[in-house]
Parts: structure tokens; sequence; C-alpha cells
């Protein structure tokens, strides 16, 4: 008999690329763009969160690089991520942790001041999937609280495989690139990255709405030019996050949100909203 767990079970791919494969746990610290991607997560979170000590509840949390500076800024975490490693990793982020599907939460309903979901959203490539995992946060949090909700933005492999210049050199690369372009999706057993989806704005805002979700605003992460920075990086062999073409970026990101048309450059989207 097939229950509602199995039905809910996180593809052996996803679990594999963030068991083994990629190390979650230094991708917002290894690059330059990923400390953009951590800073502007950070300022646009702290822009909407309710004040300290409220209760987050931190989905997708992996391997808590969110939750470790939540933690110190005085909030109550509480950390649910589907893969074990990264569960490992997050109990020294000083949150409580839990291993758990977005889809499926164990919190109560109306039992968090504001829910994140960071991460689940890239891997569920059926829109029912991901508005089940919004439909769990929103019951989770109290009426009125934050509900916030990343996703990658559609044309981020475009400019990434620019600056890495495998769009020029790697067949595999353009053909998954073109097929993203045109479906948004990054399906099961392609080399170079797990099973994702690629959303655009109008998408994003759409999904959290339909999810039963009031109010939503859709900010550009990394902004227009985290591709050159990363290209600058790839090929100079440099760590750029401490650098004048860094806040030049991070400036470029501030300047660039009251402006819906660029959040087509930005890697990746978050969507806040209350319920």
């Amino acid at each position: 008999m097939t229950t509602q767990r199995d039905r809910l079970a996180v593809a052996p791919e996803i679990l594999e690329f963030y068991g083994e494969t990629s190390n979650e746990a230094e991708r917002l610290t290894g690059s330059a763009d990923g400390v953009l991607e951590m800073v502007r997560t950070q300022e646009l979170l702290r822009r909407f969160l309710p004040e300290p000590p409220a209760r987050v509840l931190d989905v997708g949390g992996g391997p808590g690089a969110h939750a470790r500076w939540l933690v110190k800024d005085g909030y109550t975490v509480h950390l649910v991520d589907p893969v074990p490693r990264h569960v490992e990793q997050a109990k020294e982020a000083g949150a409580t942790v839990e291993l758990g599907d977005a889809r499926e939460l164990t919190a109560d309903d109306d039992s968090y001041d504001a829910v994140l979901v960071l991460g689940p959203l890239y891997h569920l490539l059926d829109r029912r999937e991901r508005l089940k995992a919004l439909r769990e946060a929103r019951r989770a949090v109290r009426p009125g609280g934050l509900v916030a909700a990343a996703a990658i933005g559609r044309y981020a492999s475009l400019f990434e495989h620019t600056a890495t210049t495998w769009l020029g050199t790697k067949d595999r690369v353009r053909d998954a690139v073109v097929d993203i372009l045109a479906s948004g999706r990054h399906d099961p057993g392609r080399k170079g990255f797990t099973a994702a989806y690629f959303h655009t704005a109008d998408q994003l805002a759409e999904e959290m709405t339909a999810a039963g979700l009031a109010g939503v605003t859709v900010h550009g992460i990394e902004g227009p030019a985290w591709g050159a920075l990363k290209a600058t990086e790839q090929h100079t062999g440099q760590h750029l996050a401490d650098s004048s073409l860094f806040d030049a970026a991070l400036e470029a990101a501030k300047l660039a949100e009251p402006y819906p048309e660029l959040l087509a450059a930005s890697s990746h989207m978050l969507a806040v909203a209350r319920a």
C-alpha cells in the first residue's frame, strides 16, 4: 500500500547530489556570487522579519547557513531539511533540527511567526508539489505572519554558463540551457546539477498567491551584476568577496530593486508575503 509519505519521498538523485556531490555548507562562502546571495538574502529578510525573539521555521534550511545568523540575531529557529547530511551539519547552528519534507511539515497550525522556504522550490518540478510546500508554510505560520520563499531565476543558467564559458564550449550545457529557458525545467538525469525548476518572477508571485498568501512582493537577490562578478572571479582565480567589484555588484542589486524589469537578471529571487 502506497502511503502519503511514500508519494512525497524526495528523489534519490536530489539526496545524492546534496549528500555526496555538492557541499552546500560551502556554497554561500566559497565564491563571490555565493557571498552576494547570502548578504542580500540577509538584508532582505531582516527588512521583513518580525523582531526577535520571534519563532522562525527554516524549511529546507540545508546545513544551517541562514539558521546561524538568525539565531545570532536572537530568533528561535527550528530547521527542517530532507537531506541527512544537512541535518547533521545544521546541529551546530544553534537551532533545533528535524529531518523532514517541505510538503508535509510536522509543525502545528499557526505555530510560527515566520516561515522561510529558501530551497524547496528549487527542486519541486511540478507546480502542484510547489503549491503543497507553500500551503504547508502558510498553515504553519500564524495569521498575518511572514512567509518568504526563494526561487532560482529562469535565466540564471544562461548568465552562469556565459560566465563559466561552458555555454560556448560544452554542447550538453547549451542544450540544458535551451530547455531551461523554454520550460523552466532541468530534468532528472542531466549532468552538472540535479532536478530543478527555474521560475520567472510572475510565476513565483502567482504560486505564492495561489497558495493563499497575500501582499506578495518579489525581490531580486543578487541583482543584475552578479554574472560579471562570477566571470571575473572564474577567469582570474581570485576570491572577490572583498573587492571593489563585489561592492559595486552589491550596490547594483540595491539600486535595481525598484525596477521590476531587472528581476530577471538575478540568479535568485525572494518572494515575501503574509498569511
